[in-house]
């Protein structure tokens, strides 16, 4: 006997799966509410140099403006720099009188705001750019907090991903769940740059612990039938909070707040985890068996299954535990060994990157779409839905491969095509921008599912997690590659649209697994399987973005 079968005995999804999912929902949520938050947290507001107060005689709020900063090629007032000394203005004499050619000339030379910073807060109250003056020469320390945030997370993945193998999955997100309350907390209370981005840092690594432990959890007390439809419900979450980070946003303007706000609902995530059971799977591993035993009664008992302990007895699950102990524990390595399985992962690999890359590098700028930041935030966590309803009908009736490559291509179009667009056609400009959303998210939803039906059964595990790794590594980069407007204005878009188009040619090279066996062994993927044309889909088309 196997644990599947042990599964049907006491029932594969019932009460007891549903209650697991909704107890989880927490976390899914909390992640694009903490993933999406440099949205608002590190936003930049209209701003210009501090200037000396407007003299008493002197009414006119605009000239005193002019007299003081320089104008920008498109004709708008500097926000970085200001002149040495106030400029003579047209029908004025307050200054230029009696001056020499020379001065005249010293004075007409600028400098860095040497006062600071006036910030707008008609939309934002505060946040880490107006607390810290990240912008003009400073602006790309406010990118990079992005950037640290997710290269903690993929540390974190590594190792909650060796942990939870190691001890257990409950308790691992016990410890995610307290880490992120208490580096949360941290982060608000935050007094300069380096404590904020050293604490965000952290922030990242524990939150990785939501997307490596959630999932696996959730999963493994589902058997196979209806992994799919619990999936798509599960992918749901994050899509709800994002559109939730854009009411949490609209409320609260102040970072601090906003960062406690997205933070405190650890607590109850916290008291939940006394109903969340352990994988009676990993336990049957680790050898502890009673444990395994009254989790499986539990579950029996919640699903209406009439299976008593005599029946479910220690010495049936010894024999399961023996099967499950045979395989042996794989490693990345493992990935590479043979020639088609590395030909899988390679493309992978790229696939990932593109994924995250193209995913964030659109989601963290909403400039320029002609709506305030709250109303974009909402409409693009809005398209999320159509676009994951849209991929579920694509991948039965098109399938895998070319779902992932069009979804990929389509983002890269709307990038290219955003170039073409002036900046006046702002109603253009922001129509693309959610239909570039809406591609980018169907690439992401189609990534877990198409990546988890090509690794035989002995690596999925393994290969979600390389991926994974990679895809997060695209996601720290995303941020800074948005910097590169300052070289020439167009090149982030190109990067972005580019990097996805190279990923949609190479999801081409990858075998089509729809209605095809999954694979259990390397020797499965290396002769490549035939399609079974009554196979169903046996893995969930599940949004979790780690």
């Amino acid at each position: 006997m196997g644990f599947e079968e042990l599964l049907d005995q006491v029932g594969g999804f019932g009460p007891f799966q549903l209650r697991n999912v909704v107890l989880l929902a927490l976390p899914r949520i909390l992640m694009p509410m903490h993933f999406l938050l440099p949205i608002f947290l590190a936003a930049v507001p209209a701003h210009r140099c501090a200037l000396p107060d407007t003299p008493v005689n002197f009414s006119h709020q605009d000239a005193w403006l002019e007299a003081y900063l320089p104008r920008e090629p498109d004709g708008s007032l500097s926000s970085c720099l200001r002149f040495t000394s106030p400029q003579a203005l047209p029908n004025t004499t307050l200054w230029g009188e009696g001056q020499s050619h020379r001065e005249q000339q010293d004075e007409t030379s600028t400098v860095p705001c040497p006062q600071g910073w006036e910030y707008d807060h008609s939309e934002f109250s505060s946040t880490i750019a107006t607390e810290w003056d990240l912008v003009c020469e400073q602006k790309g320390l406010n990118r990079a907090a992005s950037t640290f945030f997710f290269a903690g997370v993929l540390v974190g993945a590594v190792a909650f991903g060796y942990l939870s193998d190691r001890f257990g999955r409950r308790r691992l997100l016990l410890v995610a769940y307290v880490s992120t309350l208490v580096m949360g907390l941290a982060s608000a209370a935050s007094v300069s740059y380096i404590m904020f981005a050293v604490i965000r840092t952290l922030t990242g690594t524990a939150l990785a612990g939501f997307t490596i432990i959630v999932m696996p959890l959730e999963l493994e007390w589902l058997d196979v039938e209806h992994r799919t439809v619990a999936g798509v419900l599960s992918s749901t979450f994050w899509t709800g909070g994002v559109m939730l980070l854009a009411l949490v946003g609209y409320l609260i303007r102040d970072w601090r707040w906003l960062l406690l706000a997205v933070t405190l609902p650890c607590v109850p995530g916290i008291l939940s985890l006394w109903w969340v059971p352990e994988s009676a799977r990993w336990l049957l591993t680790q050898g502890r068996l009673e444990e395994a035993h009254r989790y499986l009664l539990h579950c029996a008992r919640l699903n209406g299954r009439p299976v008593g302990e005599d029946s479910l007895s220690l010495e049936e699950l010894s024999k399961v535990a023996a099967t499950e102990r045979v395989v042996q524990r794989p490693s990345y390595l493992d990935l590479f060994r043979t020639p088609r399985l590395r030909h899988i992962s390679l493309c992978c690999m790229v696939v990932w990157f593109a994924v995250n890359f193209s995913y964030y590098g659109l989601s963290l700028d909403l400039s320029g779409l002609g709506l305030n930041v709250y109303q974009t935030q909402l409409l693009f966590g809005a398209v999320e839905l159509p676009a994951k309803l849209l991929v579920y009908l694509s991948v039965r009736h098109a399938g895998r491969r070319l779902t992932i490559a069009g979804a990929l291509l389509g983002s890269a179009l709307s990038f290219g095509t955003r170039l073409l667009v002036s900046s006046e056609m702002v109603s253009w400009s922001t129509t693309l921008a959610v239909i570039g959303k809406g591609f980018s998210e169907a690439a992401f939803t189609t990534a877990y599912l198409f990546t988890s039906e090509l690794y035989p059964t002995v690596l999925r595990q393994t290969g979600m997690g390389l991926t994974a790794l990679v895809g997060r590594l695209g996601g720290s980069l995303a941020p800074l590659v948005a910097l590169l407007d300052g070289v020439w204005l167009p090149l982030p878009k190109l990067t972005y649209g580019g990097i996805a188009l190279l990923a949609a040619f190479t999801a081409l090279l990858l075998p089509e697994t729809r209605q095809a066996q999954l694979p259990e062994t390397i020797q499965d993927v290396e002769r490549k399987s035939a399609p079974s044309s009554l196979q169903e889909e046996q893995m969930p088309m599940k949004q979790v973005h780690d």
